[in-house]
């Protein structure tokens, strides 16, 4: 069951809602217009707050579905983390789209949201509130997703490996990001 769901995971993480949404609605493709990314950041620069809202909730629940899912085959926290990562691993580099897709925070997220609340809730809120003072979403997103990793290594440590991992795989996506903030180039809302 395992692996049926890791790969259900991936399949279901490569379904992209920011190029479908764009692709309904006459959109550019996030992936050619503003900072090139598939996520809802660049879906609110290119396409309006209502597909914005869309994706991230799309994108939320490819990483939710998979969690729930193996939580229901009875699959203990780390296989469940594991899964979840698969998810993330679809969003960014997704099968359907050439492999070129999110930075997989929104989907890393959904992730949390189903294997430890406790976690997203503090993901949620420190992105929201860097968001708050910064302006700069990737900032926001190489903030809270390092910081999940002291709450899990406490209360979850089964899921830590997984989650480190996906940890540096989101980093690694905001690289440009990362170069972009120290030349003061990033940009802001």
């Amino acid at each position: 069951m395992f692996w049926l769901l890791a790969v259900f995971a991936y399949l279901l993480g490569s379904l992209s809602f920011a190029i479908v949404l764009s692709r309904l609605s006459g959109s550019p493709d996030p992936r050619m217009s503003g900072s090139g990314n598939a996520g809802a950041t660049n879906m609110l620069r290119l396409a309006g707050r209502k597909l914005a809202i869309l994706t991230l909730l799309g994108d939320l629940c490819k990483g939710l579905v998979p969690i729930l899912l193996a939580q229901t085959a009875g699959l203990d926290q780390q296989q469940q983390a594991w899964i979840g990562l698969c998810a993330v691993i679809g969003h960014l580099f997704p099968l359907y789209f050439r492999f070129r897709g999110g930075k997989g925070v929104a989907t890393a997220a959904g992730m949390l949201l189903g294997l430890y609340p406790p976690a997203a809730l503090l993901a949620i809120c420190s992105w929201l509130l860097t968001f708050y003072l910064t302006r700069t979403s990737s900032l926001a997103a190489l903030i809270a997703t390092p910081l999940t990793l002291p709450l899990l290594a406490w209360r979850e440590p089964e899921a830590l490996l997984p989650m480190t991992v996906l940890t540096l795989l989101i980093v690694w996506r905001h690289r440009g990001n990362l170069r972009d903030l120290f030349a003061g180039r990033e940009r802001h809302f």
